[in-house]
């Protein structure tokens, strides 16, 4: 391992951070810095909530593995200060960050160029509820635009005007657009991308299939949950396999996504499928997605941390 010490250098893993993910970073950037350590990397923490920047400069460090989940950490911000600071980071750059968490933005560029998403609108305290629910059906999902970890998410069965007035009251925090889709009933799939530096860029890891009790993947089962099931390869067919890779491929790929990335799916009975969002920093805690799929690919979570941080580069 100490080729890998000296091709990777003094690396900063950056995590923490003031959003709601908060805790769940502290789990990812956890993991990431004792990998990292195992592979006698030189590594270090910075967590933006109680240092001051200036150690980011002052340290000479050589990378930085970002870790940071949502506002502030996926979201550009941080990235656009490793643009200044001139420090090679992971992960994508300031657009494809700003854009990949905004989830309206982000089904508008899908849309544009065919990839199949729910149907949805944004929605404000103003807008006609009855008019929404006649659009989109009466089983809906509510969520914050640039929030993840199902943190402000609800789900309506039956609605009525009162019941989406009153998700969409819950789900508004900090002037965030909230959008209003329709349920889509089906199997809930996830798949990593990885660049894996092979010449390729990013390719699509094995299908993960989530199985959550009663079908509701929330926070808690995401992350301290043992009930929920994870299936990788899922069981599905070869050509829907196919279609759904592709497609993620592509979705990836118009955003500009760089490094490393997941991307939400829900497969319907009949073999059609929709996009939900992407993360561009994907979690890395002992629940997360991204490892299993690796694994599943043949690389194990420190090599999987290592190889994402040898990616660390300066966007322009």
């Amino acid at each position: 391992m100490a080729s890998k010490e000296k091709k990777l250098g003094r690396v900063v893993v950056v995590m923490g951070g003031t959003s709601a993910e908060r805790e769940v970073s502290l789990m990812s950037g956890s993991g990431v810095l004792k990998a990292l350590r195992d592979a006698r990397v030189d590594a270090e923490v910075f967590d933006p909530q109680v240092q001051d920047i200036e150690e980011l400069v002052s340290k000479d460090y050589d990378r930085a593995f970002l870790i940071l989940h949502g506002k502030g950490g996926e979201d550009g911000v941080i990235q656009g200060l490793m643009e200044y600071i001139k420090l090679p980071y992971t992960g994508s750059g300031v657009f494809a960050s700003a854009i990949s968490i905004d989830k309206v933005m982000t089904k508008k560029v899908w849309e544009s160029i065919g990839i199949p998403v729910p149907r949805g609108t944004t929605v404000t305290a103003d807008s006609n509820m009855a008019e929404i629910i006649r659009l989109l059906g009466k089983n809906l999902i509510v969520k914050p635009s640039k929030e993840g970890s199902s943190i402000g998410l609800y789900r309506i069965n039956d609605a009525t005007p009162e019941s989406l007035s009153e998700a969409l009251r819950k789900a508004t925090e900090d002037g965030m657009q909230v959008m209003v889709e329709e349920l889509v009933i089906g199997r809930e799939l996830t798949v990593a991308v990885l660049d894996k530096h092979d010449g390729q860029g990013l390719k699509a890891l094995p299908i993960i299939e989530i199985v959550a009790p009663k079908g509701d993947y929330d926070y808690e089962h995401k992350y301290f949950s043992d009930e929920t099931q994870y299936i990788c390869p899922a069981a599905v067919s070869n050509d829907v396999r196919d279609a759904i890779l592709a497609a993620v491929e592509k979705a990836a790929a118009v955003l500009g996504i760089q490094g490393w990335s997941r991307v939400d799916v829900m497969l319907r009975p009949d073999g059609s499928f929709v996009l939900l969002e992407i993360n561009t920093a994907p979690g890395m805690t002992p629940h997360s997605l991204v490892p299993l799929a690796a694994k599943t690919d043949g690389l194990s979570y420190q090599e999987l941390v290592c190889l994402v941080a040898e990616g660390a580069a300066l966007k322009g």
